[in-house]
């Protein structure tokens, strides 16, 4: 139990990945986790321990956490990292693609925190504390268009993280939420797969900024390898702060939020998206 425990989810590739790789650095015992294995083995071919792990099948969520504690004992820190991006209109979005949206954004990392907390608190009683990071986004504190479902998603992780972090204060578990502006990943690419325009949408005039909207956050955006080294520093503090922003506008756009008057703020995203010269 010498050596700090952290088990990441989501770690195939992005900010994921990138942590994974950086709390190795700095001496921690990582348990890197991912739906598909073989995108783990560039993490395991530098030492990181890998499992397998679907966040949205609680039989997998289990199983990497008897894996955690038969090889640790206890968790240190919990990063849940692992969610997507839809893109699309909102009335273009069925029942499904909504469930999804949340199963895996918010629904997922509160079964994944429920199932560690055991291990979470073995951690507080023998150091004293232990931390949970669900990683939100910048679009959790506002909204564009093309995006709702994933900002929404990410509203409900921050509130729930909210309410989380007064909850297990108590138990001596520091809660932390990570928003990430920019940052330069396949993220992009995941977003473009995961576009929705059916063929009776009344937003193919559009389509050229939905499209823009999946790839709105990888113009100039912030290497995840250096947006990373903010966040460890940030969690690997005594106290961790409540809220860990990085990346590009991660702090441009939340302040114009909060100063613009709404029609304003409104205008300049639907002038980014091609919606200001729409004429249906």
């Amino acid at each position: 139990m010498d050596k700090h425990t952290v088990l990441i989810t989501g770690c195939s590739s992005g900010i994921g990945a990138a942590l994974a790789l950086e709390m190795h650095r700095r001496g921690w015992q990582v348990f890197a986790t991912a739906r598909r294995p073989a995108a783990l083995q560039p993490l395991a071919d530098k030492g990181l321990h890998t499992l397998p792990l679907d966040v949205n099948d609680d039989d997998s969520i289990s199983q990497a956490l008897r894996a955690v504690a038969a090889q640790a004992g206890q968790l240190d820190m919990l990063v849940n990292n692992a969610g997507f991006s839809q893109v699309g209109a909102v009335v273009d979005l069925t029942r499904e693609d909504l469930r999804r949206q949340y199963e895996t954004n918010v629904i997922a990392p509160v079964a994944v925190t429920r199932a560690a907390l055991p291990l979470l608190r073995k951690a507080v009683a023998a150091r004293g504390n232990a931390t949970i990071a669900n990683v939100g986004s910048i679009v959790g504190t506002f909204t564009t268009p093309f995006a709702g479902a994933y900002c929404s998603s990410k509203a409900a992780l921050h509130a729930l993280s909210d309410a989380l972090r007064m909850e297990l204060a108590p138990l001596g578990i520091h809660m932390v939420t990570i928003q990430p502006g920019g940052i330069r990943s396949a993220f992009g690419d995941h977003a473009e797969e995961g576009l929705t325009l059916p063929a009776d949408s009344l937003y193919h005039p559009v389509e050229k900024g939905i499209r823009a909207r999946a790839q709105a956050g990888q113009q100039g955006a912030t290497p995840a390898e250096e947006f990373v080294q903010k966040v460890a520093d940030g969690l690997l503090q005594e106290r961790p702060p409540a809220i860990i922003r990085g990346g590009k506008n991660s702090l441009r756009l939340p302040l114009m939020k909060k100063l613009l008057p709404m029609a304003v703020f409104d205008n300049i995203l639907a002038k980014n998206f091609g919606l200001d010269r729409w004429k249906p």
